[in-house]
């Protein structure tokens, strides 16, 4: 066992097996055994196997596990299951609360556990920023057992004294590492505060460490630790490669390569700031590919149709940045491509299990220009593994050779201004021509063959 602090010790489970090959084995109500049958639910995955006859014995629980393991499940079926049991006492609020970072992961914790809740009959609803008040204090005000917020909304209503919490049975942190990297700090510790102290708490977290551990003491009471396999062992069924590029134009042909891949049937393309996503979106619209956007700055509604554009098939290319993009679970996403590396090694991990979901295979590309060096070093460092370097004849940088220098004049690589990546100043890759260059500079040797370029 190992101490958190003098009165909360952590019980780890952390590298021992489960027996468990069937749902029916946790004992659980007809109607819930209904919901996991109906949605194909049959054998639990390794998350659900350890946490849920752990939660189901009202157990504080946290948990490392990456999305795409099926940890919405696992805090979801014991909930479902403490619903069976009817509220003998007063009230109207939520008996179950979900807290998650974002509006899309909340949109997707909401649709998993309609699905899953259906035969038990239950009302959930979701509290989350960017839409309309109105629909949500009307919900507010009636009875509902499964509430999931992102704690920026949820505290505005807390405030107004909206929310009533005397219900309030099970607490959920999903993705708390990222809840906390956003700033939801003190939100979530105001909103734990409004709670009755005798709920049980169910913490799920990319990572167990940092911020998470210390919010962990706070919050928690006795949990059980659940850790699967560290960053290292994780995403086996992605294959993860890289293409080293050197400035915007080579990144561009190099894209532009990758997306004629057959085996590439939907992708999301990360972006590392929302202007960026837009404006690589409207390049790949022009190239005739059915490519949106999505990001901060787009109103929700208009955010959750590209995310059902691409569910659908509608879409098939989505340019996306960190946030953005978090808690989407498209089964057939084939690749994610990091046109921008993620500033933090951990995104990393996040954004490439986008693909590789509920046991499909999926492939992962980074292109890693000569200003990403230390973040590709911090993401190697991260996931314990280094990244396979792959060259694509006639999009490889050579070496040029220094061009003579006549007697009495200045060296080409002097008094001409800084270095330039578009083309027309001393690296010259745009048309895969020679340029004059001082002598260790570059030439892009050729372009992508076939289609349209970026």
């Amino acid at each position: 066992m190992q101490e958190l602090q003098n009165d909360t010790v952590i019980h780890d489970t952390t590298g021992t097996k489960s027996a468990v090959n069937s749902f029916t084995q946790f004992h659980l109500g007809q109607p819930v055994l209904a919901g996991l049958t109906e949605n194909g639910f049959h054998t639990p995955t390794e998350i659900q196997a350890k946490a849920i006859p752990e939660a189901l014995k009202g157990l504080d629980l946290m948990a490392s596990a990456q999305t795409g393991t099926g940890k919405t499940a696992a805090f979801v079926v014991p909930a479902l299951q403490k619903l069976l049991t009817p509220w003998k006492k007063g009230g109207r609020g939520p008996r179950i609360l979900v807290l998650t970072p974002t509006r899309e992961l909340a949109g997707q914790v909401e649709k998993v556990t309609q699905q899953l809740g259906r035969p038990s009959r239950i009302k959930i609803g979701s509290i989350v920023g960017g839409v309309a008040y109105a629909p949500q204090e009307r919900l507010l005000r009636g009875t509902v057992d499964v509430l999931v917020a992102t704690p920026g909304r949820l505290i505005d209503h807390l405030e107004r004294g909206l929310v009533d919490f005397s219900r309030l049975e099970i607490l959920v942190l999903d993705e708390a590492d990222r809840m906390l990297d956003m700033g939801f700090v003190k939100p979530v510790k105001k909103i734990a505060a409004a709670l009755p102290a005798d709920r049980q708490t169910l913490l799920f977290s990319a990572t167990l460490e940092g911020s998470v551990g210390i919010i962990a003491k706070e919050l928690l009471k006795n949990p059980v630790r659940i850790q699967l396999a560290q960053s290292k062992d994780r995403h086996l069924a992605i294959e993860q490669r890289l293409h080293m590029v050197e400035g915007p134009e080579h990144k561009h042909a190099m894209l532009t390569h990758l997306l004629q891949d057959a085996t590439l049937t939907q992708g999301i393309i990360f972006t590392s700031t929302k202007r960026g996503a837009d404006k690589l979106s409207k390049k790949l619209e022009i190239m005739g590919l059915k490519a949106a956007p999505l990001h901060g700055n787009m109103r929700q509604n208009a955010r959750q149709r590209t995310v059902d554009s691409l569910r659908s098939g509608k879409v098939q290319l989505l340019v996306a940045t960190d946030v953005a993009a978090r808690g989407i679970d498209i089964q057939g996403v084939s690749h994610v491509i990091n046109f921008d590396l993620p500033q933090v090694a951990e995104d990393y991990v996040h954004r490439i299990g986008r693909t590789g979901r509920n046991g499909a295979t999926g492939t992962a590309i980074s292109l890693v220009g000569p200003q990403d060096r230390s973040k590709l070093g911090a993401i190697e460092r991260f996931t314990g593994h280094r990244l396979t370097r792959l060259e694509v004849p006639g999009l490889v940088w050579e070496r040029a050779t220094r061009p003579p220098v006549r007697q009495g004049e200045d060296h080409p690589s002097r008094n001409h201004g800084p270095r330039r990546h578009d083309g027309t100043g001393e690296r010259g890759f745009a048309s895969g021509k020679r340029t004059p260059q001082g002598g260790g500079n570059r030439r892009f040797s050729g372009a992508s063959r076939g289609g349209r370029g970026l």
